[in-house]
């Protein structure tokens, strides 16, 4: 059976997945490969190693009137909670918080980094930096911060990191209840 060279390249590129998935996939790639049906081959390999729903289609492209007070709603409220648990918390000795022009930056200070948290008003989205997880993209889905490609949201992933930093508790999740 020859297989074509982009072939090869994928299931060169599958071997960071477990070799259960591998077996899983070849079947339908060389079955689809003979049949020339390439897009029904990449359809089952998404589905195959998919760690998440497919939010793509539940993305609503918000209006510009709507994104706008949602988000700074968000990056408002944000602030002000980072602006509490940095200055509350005695390990962050040069920790700050700013935020201007759409633009939520927090240095934690020594090794922990700098989260940035800004608006993409173009694509509708809020843009994370996050020194533990690094970027993501968070579309408004189902009235929360999304990142489509692993299903949490922003203030889920911030509780996550944040709560292993800080010595003070967390509670990111109690925002969007606001």
């Amino acid at each position: 059976m020859n297989i074509t060279q982009p072939w090869r390249m994928l299931i060169r590129n599958l071997k960071q997945f477990r070799v259960v998935q591998i077996s899983r996939a070849v079947p339908a790639i060389i079955r689809n490969h003979q049949n020339n049906n390439f897009n029904c081959a990449r359809r089952n390999l998404c589905s195959i190693f998919s760690k998440s729903p497919d939010y793509a289609s539940e993305v609503q492209q918000l209006e510009l009137s709507a994104f706008e007070p949602i988000c700074i709603q968000t990056l408002e409220s944000l602030t002000e909670y980072f602006d509490e648990i940095v200055e509350a918390d005695s390990k962050l000795v040069n920790g700050d918080v700013n935020y201007s022009d759409g633009v939520l930056t927090v240095k934690l200070g020594g090794d922990y980094g700098t989260y940035v948290i800004n608006r993409q008003t173009p694509n509708r989205q809020i843009w994370l930096s996050s020194p533990i997880s690094g970027p993501k993209r968070y579309d408004w889905i189902n009235g929360d911060w999304i990142y489509k490609h692993d299903g949490v949201s922003l203030h889920a992933l911030l509780q996550q990191e944040l709560e292993k930093i800080m010595s003070v508790p967390v509670d990111f999740m109690s925002l969007k209840k606001m």
